[in-house]
């Protein structure tokens, strides 16, 4: 089968939208399909386009425009020329509004099936703008099928659409992401010093919609207790959420916080091996890749119970669930399990369980295989 994959985001870009379209577009490609992804890029002149063979996956780049509507013309006719060339059978985009848009307008004019993922801030934000509105909705209506990949963003949009909306959760390798030793080599290079307990980790990249301001707050409290060091495996987003974490971090001169930068995706397992807890205080999300890796990864998990946590999270089980927005709830959790090695274990063995049990590569791809087979092909 060949495979037209769309998405806003593809690695080296930051995210995890990046993350699962690369994960899809690998999983297809290793059960024998033919993928030709197509992603914008600011990395290139607006119609300027590159293609590249990093693996599998054919992949294409092409320069976007200042105003959007000009770079979603350039998709569409971009998907048309290459149709015309060698046809696919299926389009499948990932995220709702542009890549969903073309996906299902491309699959219209095309006159081939048609599939969109929602996976996060596509339903529970861009819904709201009205110049994304239009095609939010019109990518809902004509999309041969519609995925998610979290309960409560179905539910979000089938209050838009009465339609089926198919649930289809991230998978993780959990022969990568697994429990290991404390990686001392990277620790040493990072300046952590050895202890029972004193990193909390969060992986991604850290804004406002992470629930970066809960953290930071959460996090000071918990240092004045105990010396704690937050481990941030990733960026600060630039801009206003920048200038915010620098206003903290002078205002607490005795934080002990590591940024790393961007690291490769394959290189986070040793990351994680460094945290004695993770914590996700998200404001809302899809179905956070970090919170399943660091479950694979065996360790005790603090996140909000919104967007695909819902589906994860077994509160006191295989995580430990903390209110939105609720600094002190968070400071008071991480307090506690700094003093309970022992809970810690358990929570991190019943979250890999989970993950092996529910949320496997295998599991993913046939998901979306069953999708296509229903719509005949």
């Amino acid at each position: 089968m060949k495979i037209a994959l769309l998405s806003e985001k593809y690695t080296p870009d930051i995210g995890g939208l990046a993350i699962s379209t690369g994960r899809l577009g690998d999983l297809l490609s290793s059960a024998g399909h033919d993928i030709r992804l197509f992603a914008p890029t600011v990395n290139l002149l607006p119609s300027e386009k590159q293609t590249l063979h990093p693996g599998r996956v054919h992949v294409t780049r092409f320069g976007a425009h200042k105003r959007v509507d000009d770079t979603l013309v350039d998709w569409f006719e971009l998907i048309v020329e290459e149709h015309k060339r060698e046809p696919f059978d299926l389009i499948h985009a990932y995220f709702l509004p542009q890549a969903g848009f073309i996906a299902a307008y491309a699959g219209k004019y095309l006159n081939i099936p048609s599939v969109v993922s929602i996976r996060g801030n596509d339903i529970e934000r861009a819904a709201f703008d009205p110049s994304k509105f239009s095609h939010v909705m019109y990518a809902l209506q004509n999309a041969s099928a519609i995925t998610t990949n979290a309960s409560e963003l179905a539910k979000k949009a089938k209050a838009f659409i009465d339609r089926e909306i198919h649930l289809i959760p991230n998978g993780v390798d959990t022969e990568c992401f697994k429990l290991m030793e404390r990686n001392e080599m990277l620790a040493e290079m990072l300046n952590l010093q050895p202890s029972t307990f004193n990193v909390i980790g969060f992986v991604g990249e850290l804004r406002e919609k992470k629930g970066m301001a809960t953290l930071l707050r959460a996090y000071a409290q918990a240092n004045s207790a105990t010396p704690i060091t937050l481990l941030i495996v990733g960026e600060i987003r630039p801009g206003d959420d920048r200038s915010i974490f620098d206003e903290f971090r002078s205002a607490n001169p005795n934080s002990q916080i590591i940024v790393t930068g961007q690291v490769p995706h394959k290189d986070l397992p040793a990351y994680y091996s460094l945290m004695d807890v993770f914590v996700h205080p998200a404001l809302r999300d899809g179905m956070p890749n970090a919170v399943l890796e660091a479950m694979a990864c065996g360790k005790a998990v603090i996140a909000t119970p919104v967007g695909g946590a819902l589906d994860i999270l077994e509160d006191g089980k295989n995580g430990i669930a903390v209110n939105v927005s609720d600094a002190d709830m968070l400071s008071k959790i991480i307090l506690d399990l700094s003093g309970n090695p022992d809970k810690r274990e358990q929570l991190g063995k019943n979250a890999r369980d989970l993950v092996i049990k529910r949320f496997t590569l295998e599991k993913e791809l046939e998901a979306n295989l069953v999708i296509y087979r229903s719509l005949g092909l």
